[in-house]
């Protein structure tokens, strides 16, 4: 059994302990990644914690893999009222422009110039829009490991990608950076890739190693080209509809929760990074560099024209920072 298998059958264990007694309010997260995933763990540690503070009066239910539903069907789950919480970032931007800043395509140059970002003034900016205009609360955010693109070939350059067809998630930004490096952007959900990889559908994908590992892409890839060409993170978010069915003190312990698991995750995070590549290497993947400032210097102009005409100073600052 793995280390990430038996923190997954831990915390489930507790969490099914804690929440024996029926719960006043009952929260559904769904999110997108397997039972391995550090998503996946941070949230059962999350529902836990719910659990322990709550003595019982809340429970949160996690549904990974898509279970629920897709991403942006379970956000719109959490505007309707069937569903209640997820996983997501960039994906908002659908309701909420300043989510696009989540994902800027080769804006943040460390995790620590992009943590300076996600958690001072213009975090708290894109989080009270999220809240204004798609009725979604972020409660902590989760760093992601930087997208990479995967594909049966070595990509160094964008010439090399002249026509290349690849999945993206719906996001617009990633459609027109994408496009501005010369390759064929196609939007397609998680759960479709690892088929549409195998079949040719599609050339390849660009995600972060993690869940290039958990979708079981290296089964059909085996070469990973380094573009690091998003560096970005994530929320843990709850609908404003279930946020407002619970008490004062029940949303201040849901909220310490949320901070708990932004720590959990984090340590995690780190750990999972520097294991990956290794673990990928030993399935055959391969590690290509590439020139990094050939693709940013290609994307930079349609990253800035793809965000709204308002907040396009500010992607200029994060850019010029």
């Amino acid at each position: 059994m793995t280390l990430t298998r038996i923190f997954a059958t831990g915390l489930a264990a507790s969490l099914m302990a804690s929440t024996a007694m029926a719960a006043d309010v009952t929260l559904k997260l769904g999110h997108l990644a397997n039972e391995e995933n550090i998503w996946h763990l941070a949230a059962l540690h999350f529902a836990e914690q719910v659990a322990t503070g709550t003595e019982g009066r809340v429970e949160v239910q996690v549904f990974p893999n898509e279970s629920l539903g897709k991403e942006i069907d379970v956000i719109n789950g959490m505007q309707l009222g069937t569903a209640d919480m997820t996983i997501t970032g960039e994906s908002l931007q659908n309701w909420a422009p300043m989510a696009a800043l989540l994902a800027l395509p080769y804006a943040y140059r460390s995790l620590e110039h992009m943590d300076e970002v996600a958690s001072g003034e213009i975090g708290e900016q894109i989080e009270a829009q999220i809240i204004e205009m798609a009725d979604i609360r972020p409660l902590t955010y989760f760093a992601r490991g930087p997208r990479n693109l995967s594909a049966g070939r070595e990509i160094t350059t964008p010439a090399d990608l002249n026509g290349f067809k690849l999945r993206v998630p719906n996001v617009p930004l990633f459609v027109s950076a994408w496009q501005a490096l010369g390759a064929n952007p196609t939007p397609m959900a998680f759960s479709e890739v690892f088929t549409s990889l195998q079949n040719g559908t599609i050339e390849g994908q660009e995600n972060p190693l993690a869940l290039f590992q958990s979708g079981g892409f290296y089964e059909v890839q085996k070469t990973v080209n380094l573009t690091e060409h998003v560096r970005s993170w994530i929320y843990l978010t709850i609908s404003e509809n279930a946020w407002n069915k619970l008490s004062e003190a029940d949303q201040a312990i849901v909220q310490a929760a949320a901070d708990s698991t932004q720590a959990f995750e984090r340590e995690m995070f780190m750990e999972n990074e520097q294991e990956l590549v290794a673990q990928l290497e030993a399935e055959g993947v391969t590690f290509v560099e590439v020139d990094q400032e050939a693709f940013a210097e290609a994307a930079r102009d349609a990253v800035i024209a793809g965000v709204a005409e308002d907040i396009r100073p500010t992607v200029e600052d994060i850019f010029n920072n």
